[in-house]
């Protein structure tokens, strides 16, 4: 191996049951060790909008390279899918909540709610509440269908009501992303930028620990000139192992929600021999493209390309 290797940095063109109880003697992670395993947790009634709306937005974020939970409601039932839901929102950056008609009438839900706002207290998680066919002041006040819904958990859940009724009050108040008078489409590419942006300001996994980090990614963006037309590449040369993969992810990470269009492509020149030049193109372009059954011989990925921000 030479003494020296370099790595280039290219913008490319472009719910749960009664054993809840055992809630309140968790652990919550201290704010430097999260240990982050998720970037967004969708919390949903599956009924009201998994087929469609939040069906569509985990899609969206899964092709935007968001890493999401969404849990399917089918697959419920007993202790380890609670214990997985738990740690599932305790390991994730952001919350998004999807308020629909029958939410309120989910205990899974307003379960999961519940830990959510601990983690909002706790680890300043951040919590996205989107009203989807819904009256904020009906979520707040718990009136309408959320009305009629806490009416029947009462008959059954009295001790959990006192915790619900303000957790579904708190999170009516959370107005920091504007979910009402929008069509589906539009609000879903909205609320991807948001994310996008709120996590490239968040330290990665990878990055979060490094000292002096925020610094060389402020040097590099000054290199790429963001705000230019021109064509940047930016190459970072030092010795094997000192972190030119982890910074080039971080600046990637960063920038990459300014581009209709991007790809990291990390160990290049191992993979060009193992796999073969076609292998590349064909990563680098189904994720640009976001279709993974591009064909790299095609004539017309000119045209498809054309319209991507570089």
């Amino acid at each position: 191996m030479p003494a020296h290797s370099s790595s280039s940095l290219t913008a490319a063109t472009s719910s749960l049951d009664d054993s809840s109880s055992s809630m309140a003697a968790k652990t919550i992670t201290a704010t430097s060790s999260f240990g982050w395993k998720y970037d967004v947790f969708l919390s949903f009634r599956g009924e009201d909008t998994h087929n469609n709306f939040t069906g569509h937005l985990h899609k969206a974020l899964k092709q935007k390279g968001i890493d999401t939970f969404m849990d399917n409601e089918n697959l419920r039932g007993g202790e380890e899918i609670y214990s997985t839901l738990v740690a599932a929102i305790q390991r994730s950056r952001c919350s998004i909540i999807v308020l629909s008609e029958n939410y309120a009438s989910s205990k899974w839900c307003l379960e999961e709610l519940v830990e959510v706002l601990e983690c909002k207290r706790d680890k300043n998680q951040r919590v996205i509440p989107i009203f989807y066919n819904v009256d904020p002041s009906h979520v707040r006040n718990q009136t309408g269908t959320f009305g009629k819904a806490m009416v029947q958990h009462e008959k059954n859940k009295k001790e959990k009501m006192q915790k619900w009724r303000e957790a579904l009050t708190q999170v009516a108040n959370l107005c920091d992303f504007d979910s009402l008078n929008k069509s589906e489409a539009q609000l879903i590419e909205e609320l991807i930028l948001d994310v996008s942006k709120y996590l490239n300001c968040v330290p990665s996994k990878d990055t979060q620990f490094l000292v002096g980090v925020d610094s060389c990614i402020r040097e590099l963006e000054l290199l790429l000139c963001l705000e230019s037309i021109d064509v940047r590449m930016i190459g970072i040369w030092g010795m094997g192992g000192i972190g030119k993969t982890t910074l080039a992810k971080a600046i990637y990470e960063r920038i990459s929600h300014k581009f209709k269009g991007s790809c990291f492509l990390a160990n290049v020149g191992l993979d060009l021999v193992r796999k073969g030049e076609d292998y590349l193109k064909q990563q680098l372009l189904s994720k640009v493209l976001k279709d993974n059954n591009i064909d790299v011989t095609t004539t017309s990925l000119k045209t498809k390309l054309h319209s991507k921000k570089g």
